[in-house]
């Protein structure tokens, strides 16, 4: 490892002051878009893989429909959850984050989770993973974590020395890697895990008064695992299993089913609740804020064309309908602007007009030309807003809820630097004596293929900070001692 000291730049060649926190206004935000170096590495980043999805590439997907179950009216305005018995066309597409498009089903990776809900109000989506927390907590560090999953610019490979060397000095990522390592790190199928809206949200009623809210589909066939050696021998011989597995149910009528719920926190908990409720690293605990049922989702048809819909699919977290509305977390600040952005690089700028992106209600806007306008292209309308020749106006009613900001403009981290009680509560309240035990073996598996005792010893010390068995057992595991510094 070379000592020779280089100092981070922008694309122009100026230094960077902080790669680690996005500029906000005040501690909580939101984002600005005055942060040149967010923005510079979030588009350029969009634009590093050629045609494939720069991470997610590799997914199944399914139609289907979501039909409310419980009276949620006083929560949100939201028409497609206005009522019981209320049923929803949707698109839900499943995928692996780090491989190609020819990679692997069962490898160790989160899944996407992506739902697009085509309501009377234009689309929804709900673009979560099947972990209810994350690695990072900034879209500035996206970018950068990505990377270390992809390839070794060097050699081409994957490489456990950019993905440890990332998480030892991310203490944040100590929360999702252990759910990761342990056993809903390799799902059985797509059918048999739970997805998350990961991120916090906010839900407004008819008389304007805001909730956050977080996102658990819990899966009705319920959750099961693979063991790391049979998802192994199955990523050889049939690296598709999981794609088989999904249409195969739904071919023969036996269609996948979740229960959507909801966690509730009122607005004014938000500055007090012992956890940053923005942090997407943290969890809300279910003793706070108890599971409420929305509704159900059923897969129940398959695509008829697998690049006309599954590829072609394009979500962002930006589609939102009145009656739910984004939060201060800056990583889903980020990922606002940067969803919307691969898919105008991807599939260009009128993916909202393909078939499978397109809403189910009018669209009316000014947006034309552009490469691949294939329908009429707004024909004789004026494109232009005000005008005096009836086009479309705005509905006031719809703005989103106003909400109060201070502070100085900043690269401001989050308050809290808590990265071990979570982590540690799932270590050692949720999981079992073989679970534990597994997780460790986990760990050291992959942290076997790091070349450099001094990633390996950094991340035993963060694990003991987690819990000092855990630290212990898996630097016995690599044959290492834990560093007197981290006791």
């Amino acid at each position: 490892m070379s000592n020779e000291k280089k100092y981070l730049t922008t694309a122009s060649g100026a230094p960077v002051g902080d790669n680690q926190n996005s500029i906000t206004a005040g501690h909580r935000g939101p984002t600005l878009i005055q942060d040149v170096h967010l923005i510079e590495k979030l588009a350029h980043f969009n634009r590093e893989r050629v045609p494939e999805r720069v991470v997610h590439a590799k997914g199944a997907g399914a139609h289907g429909y979501f039909q409310v179950t419980n009276d949620v009216s006083k929560y949100t305005k939201a028409a497609f959850l206005s009522e019981v018995g209320k049923s929803t066309p949707m698109f839900i597409r499943f995928s692996t984050v780090a491989g190609e498009l020819g990679s692997a089903d069962t490898v160790r990776d989160p899944r996407g989770f992506a739902v697009k809900f085509y309501t009377e109000e234009g689309n929804y989506d709900l673009v979560g993973n099947n972990t209810p927390i994350f690695f990072i907590r900034d879209a500035i560090k996206f970018p950068d974590f990505i990377h270390t999953q992809k390839r070794n610019p060097h050699t081409g490979r994957k490489d456990p020395n950019m993905v440890w060397d990332f998480w030892s000095l991310s203490p944040e990522s100590l929360h999702q890697i252990t759910y990761l390592h342990g056993d809903r790190g390799i799902p059985a199928t797509l059918r048999h895990m739970n997805g998350y809206g990961s991120h916090t949200f906010k839900w407004v009623n008819a008389e304007g008064e805001a909730v956050f809210v977080k996102y658990h589909f819990i899966a009705e066939q319920g959750v099961k695992a693979l063991d790391p050696e049979l998802a192994a021998k199955l990523a050889g011989e049939n690296p598709d299993y999981h794609t088989e597995d999904l249409y195969n149910a739904i071919d023969n009528g036996d269609f996948p089913e979740w229960k959507l719920y909801v966690q509730i926190m009122p607005v004014e908990d938000a500055n007090t609740y012992r956890y940053d409720p923005f942090d997407v690293t943290k969890t809300w605990s279910r003793k706070d804020y108890p599971l409420i049922e929305v509704g159900r989702m059923v897969l129940d048809r398959n695509p008829e064309n697998y690049f006309a819909e599954v590829e072609q699919a394009a979500f962002s977290p930006g589609h939102f309908v009145p009656g739910i509305e984004a939060s201060p977390d800056k990583m889903l600040q980020g990922r606002l602007f940067a969803y919307s952005d691969a898919h105008r690089y991807r599939i260009g700028a009128n993916h909202e007009a393909l078939p499978i992106n397109r809403a189910k209600s009018e669209v009316n806007n000014n947006q034309r030309d552009g490469q691949m306008r294939f329908d009429g292209n707004g024909g004789s309308a004026i494109n232009y807003e005000p005008n005096s020749f009836n086009g479309p106006v705005e509905t006031p009613e719809n703005k989103t809820s106003p909400f109060e900001v201070s502070g100085f403009a900043d690269s401001v981290a989050y308050d809290s630097d808590d990265h071990y009680s979570q982590p540690r509560a799932l270590f050692r309240d949720v999981m079992d004596d073989g679970e534990r035990t597994r997780l460790i073996q986990n760990f050291v598996d992959h942290l076997s293929g790091v070349d450099y005792d001094e990633i390996k010893l950094r991340q035993i010390s963060l694990f003991y900070k987690v819990d000092p068995e855990l630290g212990e057992r898996v630097a016995e595991g690599l044959g290492l001692s834990v560093p007197e510094t981290a006791k």
